[in-house]
């Protein structure tokens, strides 16, 4: 079982995800040598168009700009201090102006579960 820890936001290593055009990039806060259940994070997206079905639930809390989740057609627009809910299995796209955000998923070692089946 591991301890409470301080994660410091200049330790987070944020890797590209997408563009150009646009650019998105993740850094993974919460990864499987902290927790086997949880993945945590945050992503920054700036006129980009990432698609993605999502492997896991998850739960996207934005702290700036302007972050658009495209779904069936429908864009779901979330601001500074909205929550987004996206359950297992959701085709969609990523979008964003100058967009920050900080997501959770569940489970968070779910790369690891799918090489496993």
């Amino acid at each position: 079982m591991s301890k409470a820890q301080l994660i410091k936001n200049s330790d987070i290593v944020f890797n590209h995800r997408g563009g150009p055009p646009g650019h998105a990039q993740v850094g993974r806060a919460i990864s499987t040598d902290i927790s086997s259940s949880m993945g945590a994070g945050l992503a920054k997206f700036d006129n980009c168009s990432i698609e993605w079905t999502v492997l896991y639930d998850e739960v996207v809390y934005v702290i700036s700009g302007t972050f658009v989740l495209v779904v069936e057609g429908e864009s779901l627009i979330g601001e500074a201090g909205d929550v987004l809910w996206i359950p297992k299995g959701t085709e969609l796209k990523y979008e964003g102006q100058q967009a920050t955000i900080f997501y959770a998923v569940y489970p968070g070692n779910w790369k690891q579960m799918l090489q496993a089946s």
